[in-house]
């Protein structure tokens, strides 16, 4: 396999629909690295996470990564290439703002850490929250925000607050200096061009599920 590193300017024009497959490769290797598989071909990956094997290669060849003809992809260094490009291996401090419900699962999730995501400290307004810890993780009150962050050393904001706070939230967060908003309420927020925002709606992937759900139930009821 080609051991060429992806250059920067081919990090800036992969499509967001490959970079979004890249996780799910990366777990399927894994899982056959740690069964002892030396080498996996794009029809076996097709095979079991239900992708084209011709997109794979394609996916893959925006990494520069080719496999052996015949033999298909050698596992470890398939592994290794995509964990590289992904950045999973390199820490990425984070701050959690809301820490209700979802805030707190999202602090105690220690599966973040395993894909360089570490979240160093929390933020609410609620004095029962603030000067508490989650799993050893302090709890700020929102005003302490531009004041604390340059010793936590975060670029991350994590999102996790009603909608109704959203936008006042992600404006604080630039104000302090954050570069990435990683986004959980149901808000469209916005930010100064240079930010990079990342929208996931619990809300919106429901809205999906529910909407297919209903309409294989009508299907069915016509049959």
């Amino acid at each position: 396999m080609a051991n060429n590193r992806t250059s920067s300017a081919s990090r800036d024009i992969l499509p967001e629909p490959t970079l979004r497959r890249l996780p799910w490769y990366l777990a399927y290797v894994s899982l056959l690295k740690e069964s002892g598989v030396e080498y996996v071909s794009s029809t076996q990956i097709a095979k079991e996470i239900n992708v084209d094997a011709s997109m794979i290669a394609k996916d893959l060849s925006f990494l520069n990564i080719k496999g052996k003809t015949r033999i298909g992809y050698e596992v470890a260094s398939l592994e290794r290439e995509l964990q590289d490009f992904l950045c999973f291996k390199v820490e990425h401090n984070a701050v959690m703002i809301g820490v209700g419900s979802l805030g707190n699962s999202l602090i105690q999730d220690s599966g973040l850490v395993n894909y360089g995501l570490d979240i160093v400290a929390g933020f609410d307004i609620k004095p029962d929250k603030v000067g508490q810890q989650v799993c050893g993780v302090p709890i700020y009150d929102i005003s302490e925000l531009k004041e604390r962050l340059p010793e936590l050393k975060a670029e991350i904001g994590i999102i996790a607050v009603p909608i109704d706070h959203a936008q006042e939230v992600s404006d604080l967060l630039v104000d302090a200096g954050i570069k990435a908003l990683w986004n959980f309420s149901p808000f469209r927020i916005t930010a100064p061009e240079g930010i990079v925002i990342q929208n996931t709606s619990i809300y919106a992937h429901l809205a999906v599920m529910y909407n297919r759900l209903g309409l294989s139930k009508a299907m069915n009821r016509e049959k």
